[in-house]
């Protein structure tokens, strides 16, 4: 996929990547991690209510809730919109995606990352899990994708067994994590990958997916409880008080009708 750029709103190098920041003229602004497209203002919100939305709608009264990466402010904006969520915790290990995003995009986060519930750990995701001590709600992991043929991948310990085993342990009984899969029409071993490591730790796994433009078409998503599961039917009282742009009766319907993307039983 080409597009045209307008113009360079910001390129920066971290210790840990390269973050740029152009405008298009088809997309709106775009956000790159070492050259791959994160997301797209277009369409942005597509991606993020599914991820966020999709499983939490799902789960009754959550409190605790946290995120890992999505430095963006994107997740965040959404889980803000649940009053009944009394913390949320973010761990993202650059620093430089959230000033960047919040001078640049500040649109993504809209104010989130000044909600006293949300507490900002600039740390490594590995090493954060393994001293959680009070377990989470909800949990979602909006982390990069490992590309083929690239070496080192800034999140690849975040996609292993090892990992998921800590974010098991970090759940509660009737709590749900969730995980962006790639683009599962062009990349459908990312979205198989995750559910192979993330199957022997959970009682409860599925998949959906959502309607994202600017990944190429489609973005995966999979999620694992040991109780609770994603709902069938769009929960529109809930869902009314949330100021919603993708999501809708059909888009929730859409989510699950794929073949790929029936509920997984252990």
């Amino acid at each position: 996929m080409r597009v045209q750029i307008r113009q360079e709103i910001a390129d920066v190098h971290t210790a840990f990547q390269h973050i740029r920041i152009v405008e298009t003229e088809a997309l709106g602004k775009i956000l790159l991690l070492d050259g791959h497209v994160q997301l797209a203002t277009l369409d942005e919100r597509a991606y993020h209510e599914a991820l966020v939305h999709i499983p939490i709608l799902s789960l009754e009264n959550p409190g605790r809730a946290l995120v890992v990466g999505g430095g963006d402010g994107g997740v965040l904006r959404e889980l803000v919109k649940h009053e009944a969520l009394e913390r949320i915790d973010m761990v993202e290990i650059d620093a430089g995606v959230v000033d960047t995003c919040r001078k640049h995009l500040p649109e993504l986060s809209n104010g989130a990352f000044d909600d006293p519930r949300v507490q900002l750990h600039i740390a490594d995701a590995f090493g954060f899990m393994k001293q959680v001590s009070k377990p989470y709600d909800f949990m979602v992991l909006d982390i990069t994708d490992v590309y083929e043929g690239e070496d080192g991948a800034l999140s690849e310990q975040l996609f292993t067994p090892e990992f998921y085993d800590d974010c098991r342990r970090a759940l509660a009984p009737d709590g749900m994590l969730v995980t962006q899969a790639d683009n599962h029409v062009f990349c459908p071993y990312s979205m198989e990958g995750i559910i192979a490591a993330l199957k022997p730790h959970f009682e409860k796994l599925g998949s959906y997916q959502a309607l994202v433009p600017s990944f190429g078409g489609y973005s995966a998503y999979v999620w694992a409880s040991q109780s609770s599961e994603v709902q069938k039917e769009f929960p529109q009282t809930k869902a009314a008080r949330l100021d919603l742009a993708y999501l809708s009766e059909t888009t929730w319907r859409l989510a699950g009708e794929s073949l790929l993307f029936a509920k997984l039983q252990r």
